[in-house]
């Protein structure tokens, strides 16, 4: 079974756990939540009658440190259910009245990448019809600079389009006047501005100052092969729907959209004085977008009652039950996630299908090179990167790039200049590349 990109019927408890799998080590049990939590949705859209409006997601509180997977099982989740999903951070937020980001931001994000999503499976779906239309604009383009008599003018069509079709012009420089097609109207009103980030209101007042002042074609000079992706892109665009785009990513935002919501611990305080206030004012402020509310964006309202939430923090400094009360009730599934060991490093750097050995492999085969890692030397790259972790800030798995990344680096830089057909990584090689540096405290400090 492909398991980069599930169908919905395929996004059973244990499939979604197998996929996960593939790209993490370990975490059984926080897979194991949200695999429940995903497949909870699916049941729920198939529920009929008016239950099917009291049933609430299972939000999820992953409590763990950083560097074991919090993230990357959501970002994985999200893909795996071909879900919109966002990630921000608690401590990000500010209370309203403060200066800062404003809780519903995350959901305006969430609705502008669900947007993004839905446009572009609908331009896939579109670019043969798009490419046609592209190639017959370059063919009468190209027809017009060569100005064949009447008679002619079918006979030369066509030994045009057979040029472009075989890539034979593609080199070619031509002068073309790309269309500009009408951006999708969003009304400005008074509510719209209010319910509006500082970032949005200047990329759309640009957008609107930019269609107004340069309302004409701009000549541009291309290759004709960057010509027919030009014209394609622009056919994509006329042939798009807006309005059925919009509202399949309404529909996709409200009902499978997640929201990872990560250093929630930050905005935890057992006091109530002081900067703790406006922690507490963040969590008040983040309370009515997890328990349902309805979120005013350029693209309309967006309902919150079904999207899924999950808080995500290492709680070293406070503890979950300094949340508010209200809300600690609405992430209800709590998951704690394990410390990794050396031997969890040693699977993470092999075991993936994204794991860091195999991506330095495929760097080096790019260059026509082999490089091979012996398994003592996986097992003194897990124990130095556990042991530095130990020793130093645990970043957890993240500790694995930069000491591969520091291991490889005469390597990254001598190749292609050096000539070598096979570089192969030992124990020996291991000790003698970071062992000096690992003894080096100030040095460490700053590397590693």
């Amino acid at each position: 079974m492909d398991f980069s990109r599930l169908k919905e019927d395929k996004l059973t408890p244990l499939n979604i756990v197998r996929a996960l799998d593939r790209y993490i080590i370990g975490q059984y049990n926080a897979k194991r939540a949200v695999a429940i939590a995903i497949r909870n949705r699916w049941r729920r859209i198939r529920v009929k009658g008016d239950i099917k409006r009291e049933i609430s997601p299972n939000n999820i509180l992953m409590i763990g440190p950083t560097g074991v997977g919090k993230t990357e099982i959501a970002r994985r989740i999200a893909h795996l259910s071909s879900a919109p999903f966002v990630k921000v951070e608690a401590s990000r937020f500010t209370e309203v009245g403060y200066v800062g980001k404003d809780v519903e931001y995350m959901i305006r994000a969430l609705i502008e990448v669900g947007v993004n999503m839905v446009k572009e499976e609908f331009k896939e779906r579109i670019r043969g019809k798009a490419r046609k239309r592209a190639l017959k604009r370059l063919v009468k383009y190209l027809l017009s600079k060569f100005k064949p008599p009447q008679e002619k003018v079918k006979e030369e069509e066509s030994r045009i389009q057979s040029k472009l079709l075989s890539g034979e012009l593609d080199e070619e420089e031509i002068e073309i006047k790309p269309e500009t097609p009408q951006s999708r109207a969003v009304p400005i009103g008074m509510e719209f501005i209010a319910n509006t980030s500082p970032e949005e209101m200047m990329f759309d007042l640009q957008d609107m100052l930019n269609r107004t002042l340069n309302p004409g074609k701009k000549t541009r000079r291309l290759k004709v092969k960057e010509a027919m992706g030009l014209l394609t892109d622009e056919e994509m665009e006329k042939l798009i729907n807006m309005d059925d785009v919009v509202a399949e990513a309404k529909y996709r935002t409200e009902e499978k959209g997640i929201i990872f919501i990560d250093e929630i611990d930050k905005i935890a305080s057992s006091r109530t004085h002081g900067p703790d206030v406006s922690r507490e004012g963040v969590q008040r402020d983040l309370l009515p977008i997890i328990e349902g509310t309805q979120v005013v964006t350029k693209y309309g309202l967006i309902k919150t009652d079904h999207i899924l939430f999950i808080g995500a923090g290492a709680f070293h400094m406070s503890r979950p039950s300094d949340l508010i009360p209200e809300l600690q009730g609405r992430f209800p599934i709590r998951v704690e996630l394990d410390p990794l060991k050396a031997e969890d490093f040693e699977r993470i750097l092999v075991e993936p299908d994204n794991a860091i050995v195999k991506q330095i492999q495929e760097l080096f085969k790019v260059e026509g090179v082999k490089v091979v890692f012996t398994e003592d030397a996986i097992k003194k790259i897990a124990d130095i990167a556990y042991k530095v972790n130990e020793e130093k800030e645990n970043i957890g798995a993240r500790r694995l790039q930069s000491v591969v990344n520091y291991l490889m680096e005469d390597y990254l830089f001598k190749v292609p200049d050096e000539i070598y057909d096979e570089i192969n990584i030992d124990a020996d090689f291991v000790d003698k590349r970071l062992s000096e540096l690992i003894e080096n405290k100030d040095l460490s400090d700053y590397i590693l």
